[in-house]
C-alpha cells in the first residue's frame, strides 16, 4: 500500500503525514492526511506538547483516473512551555495556489 500511495500522493508527503481516510465518488478521490507527531526540529528536547490540529488546508492534486484529487491535510500545533504555539512549515501547495507544487508546475508548463 505504502508504494502505491507514494506513486499518487506528492514526494516525500508520507515521511511527514500520515493517510487517515481515503473517499472516492464517480468525481472525486479525497485523501486525508493528518501530520506525524513529531515536533518541529528546532524545538526538539524542549518539552514541546502536541495540542492538537490546526484548520485543515485543501489542495488539488494531479487527476487520476479522470477524478479530482483533493489532499486535505491537517498539521499539528505543540505548545512551547513558554505558551507560545509552533507547528512544522510545509510547503505542499505552490505559492498564491491552492495546488500541489508538480501540479501547478504542470499547469504553467502547458499553459505558460
Amino acid at each position: 500500500m505504502k508504494e502505491l500511495l507514494d506513486l499518487i500522493l506528492p514526494r516525500d508527503v508520507l515521511a511527514c503525514f500520515e493517510v487517515v481516510k481515503v473517499c472516492t465518488t464517480s468525481a472525486r478521490i479525497d485523501i486525508y492526511l493528518d501530520e506525524k507527531n513529531i515536533p518541529p526540529a528546532e524545538y526538539s528536547g524542549q518539552g514541546v506538547l502536541s495540542k492538537g490540529f490546526a484548520v485543515p488546508t485543501s489542495i488539488q492534486d494531479f487527476p487520476l483516473r479522470g477524478r479530482a484529487v483533493y489532499l486535505h491535510v491537517r498539521r499539528r500545533k505543540w505548545q512551547l512551555p513558554s505558551g507560545d504555539v509552533v507547528s512544522n512549515k510545509f510547503s505542499l501547495a505552490a505559492d498564491g495556489t491552492r495546488y500541489s507544487r508538480e501540479f501547478a508546475s504542470f499547469l504553467k508548463g502547458i499553459l505558460g
